[in-house]
């Protein structure tokens, strides 16, 4: 079982109203098995959605948020902890440290970078931290069939399916984080 699971994504909502209900979901399940988010610290988009749907049901949120993005993604101060860093790089290798596995829900440029960069660290064994990808309403489809593409081609070292386990549902989710 997680304990404490990072979760990276949007600081907006998105355009698909099931991208804030799977981070309510998520959030639900982990207060009422205390599993400690760790994550961006924001309080607007998906980011607010899981961390307020935990607070409101009693778990615990630790959020890590650079100085420079205390005004733009309005740094969370109803949460468990705020931890502030000086940079994104203090921030994300603070959260890898902080969590047992992370999972990724739709987000842009910097929930990108976190996916990436989580997976580049797998891959050259800095850690071997589980990543999920959840797949809410297809929305990570054209990414897929990104890495597909990089497989086919020979530009990975390994199937990327080694170091990312995709799902379509929180259910889903759920079932692997308990295994």
């Amino acid at each position: 079982m997680i304990h404490r699971l990072a979760v990276f994504c949007g600081s907006k909502s998105g355009a698909n109203p099931l991208y804030v209900e799977h981070a309510k979901k998520i959030g639900s399940w982990m207060a009422i098995n205390q599993v400690t988010l760790i994550y961006g610290g924001g309080s607007v988009g998906i980011m607010g959605a899981i961390a307020d749907t935990i607070m409101q049901n009693g778990g615990k949120v630790v959020g890590v948020i650079p100085e420079v993005l205390m005004q733009w993604e309005k740094g969370h101060t109803y949460i468990t902890e705020l931890i502030q860093v000086s940079d994104m790089h203090q921030r994300k290798k603070l959260m890898y440290d902080l969590c047992e596995a992370a999972v990724i829900l739709p987000g842009g440029n910097g929930t990108m970078d976190e996916l990436f960069e989580m997976l580049t660290w797998n891959t050259l064994q800095i850690h071997d931290k589980k990543i999920f990808l959840l797949n809410s309403g297809g929305y990570y489809h054209h990414l897929l069939e990104h890495f597909a593409h990089m497989q086919f081609e020979g530009f990975l070292h390994e199937s990327w399916k080694d170091r990312l386990v995709v799902v379509d549902t929180p259910e889903q989710l759920f079932d692997l984080l308990i295994s």
